[in-house]
């Protein structure tokens, strides 16, 4: 038998989703995000900040999609978010020169 050369291939696991009862592609999916999480965790172990907030958003990007929420609900409720904080800073707390924002 001979030895392939070269890199192996890559075996995903969401590979081959489509074909897939839906009971299998979101426990194939809930895996990869454990596995996912756990990657991030060691990333962010290692000081390794940049990579694991770019992994970050391919878990947000996965978990949207378990729970079936559309990027502009995301972007409804970032935005709720963001109002809220707003409202609850107080108006009168001054801020040093060099902390302001400059437009």
């Amino acid at each position: 038998m001979k030895r392939k050369r070269g890199t192996p291939r890559l075996y995903l696991a969401a590979s081959g989703v489509e074909d897939m009862p839906v009971a299998n592609t979101e426990e194939r999916l809930l895996a990869l995000l454990a596995t996912l999480e756990e990657c991030q965790a060691f990333l962010t172990d290692r000081a390794n900040t940049e990579t694991a907030r770019l992994l970050s958003l391919a878990i947000l990007e996965l978990r949207m999609e378990l729970h079936k929420v559309t990027d502009s609900e995301l972007k409804a409720l970032c935005d709720m978010i963001a109002s809220e904080e707003s409202v609850q800073e107080p108006a009168t707390r001054q801020l040093p020169p060099y902390l302001r924002l400059i437009k």
